[in-house]
């Protein structure tokens, strides 16, 4: 499976926000949207860093709840590592678990078309290995 198949299995909607808006906010995005990663755009669809859940926790502990006024763009992850749409499923994973992050956004050219997390991933993941299974034991069946 490709990330253009889970794409439009799962849709291209990707919830963004631009360099400047408080972490405060950004705080209010993820809850509302009850998500674990917002993509950082400069508003025309180009990546400009990615905030987690993950940058945020390891912030409050270093600087209390002060942070929350400081600006998305002085928090967030600016080097992003992205896919394409022909990457694999398995190349998505090993992207993943290399970096030790659960959210890889799609880029087509230089700009933001979705998002993947690890849970896309694992559910793939796993159909396949269940279609796998039966194929087998279909096989074996019938010979």
């Amino acid at each position: 499976m490709t990330v253009r198949e889970i794409l439009n299995e799962k849709g291209h909607e990707v919830v963004t926000l631009t360099p400047d808006v408080t972490v405060a906010e950004a705080v209010a995005v993820l809850a509302k949207h009850r998500i674990g990663a917002v993509v950082v755009t400069n508003g025309a669809g180009v990546i400009k860093g990615i905030l987690s859940e993950r940058d945020i926790v390891r912030r409050l502990a270093e600087d209390g709840a002060e942070f929350l006024k400081y600006k998305v763009s002085e928090l967030m992850t600016a080097n992003v590592k992205v896919c394409a749409e022909n990457h694999s499923n398995n190349e998505v994973m090993e992207i993943m678990t290399n970096g030790r992050f659960r959210h890889l956004p799609v880029e087509r050219d230089g700009k933001l078309i979705g998002v993947i997390s690890i849970g896309d991933v694992v559910k793939r993941r796993i159909a396949e290995v269940q279609r796998e299974a039966e194929e087998i034991r279909s096989y074996i069946a019938t010979a």
